[in-house]
């Protein structure tokens, strides 16, 4: 068992990685602006928790093994949150990242295509400012995964694929649900291989 403290847990992702460690009975506390958004959970206890007030949240970090962050790149700072899980003394710190920092050529990121869609620049934008800031962070153990281009609800298969820093596809395209991703970061917890590396999953 693993003391797990889930930021931004009641998001899309979020709830899924929620659900995938309860069911694999961790002792996990689910981080959120909003307690009642939170289903009840076996193993999981519901805190509510801001970011913006920086040493309560370091509060409610400390004492855990593993932080994982689900949040939007978009509303928080790297420097940040970063720098309040090395405060908490919380030694592993996984991040639900994006697709759009992967390659999808030597030297090309999915972010800089032609056709990427302009709806999602910014949180793609902000997602590889995050993993830059992290591949340059010395002192925390750090693990940024990437899901494929379409993420999305769907089944849990416990089927998939893990690369590195290029882009999985196979002939249906470049997908991964919510469920099979969440399935990923908890082995990573469960079995770390990746420290202070990106790592991406897809079918």
């Amino acid at each position: 068992m693993v003391s797990v403290a889930v930021v931004g847990a009641s998001g899309h992702v979020g709830a899924r990685i929620l659900k995938e460690l309860s069911q694999r009975g961790h002792s996990v506390t689910a981080i959120v602006r909003q307690p009642d958004s939170v289903p009840h959970l076996p193993h999981v206890t519901v805190v509510q928790g801001d970011i913006n007030d920086t040493q309560a949240f370091i509060e409610k970090l400390s004492g855990h093994q593993v932080v994982v962050s689900a949040v939007k790149f978009v509303q928080v700072s790297p420097t940040r949150l970063i720098d309040a899980v090395k405060a908490s003394g919380v030694p592993r710190y996984l991040v639900v990242g994006g697709a759009g920092s992967l390659e999808v050529a030597p030297g090309e990121l999915l972010v800089d295509q032609p056709n990427f869609p302009e709806a999602y620049l910014p949180e793609a934008r902000a997602g590889l400012d995050f993993l830059n800031q992290l591949r340059s962070e010395k002192a925390l153990d750090w693990t940024f995964i990437s899901p494929s281009a379409l993420f999305e609800p769907g089944e849990r298969t416990g089927h998939f694929r893990l690369g590195k820093d290029s882009l999985l596809s196979n002939e249906q395209g470049s997908r991964i649900s919510f469920e099979d991703f969440s399935v990923a970061l908890v082995d990573e917890i469960e079995k770390p291989t990746h420290s202070r590396q990106r790592f991406t999953v897809g079918y």
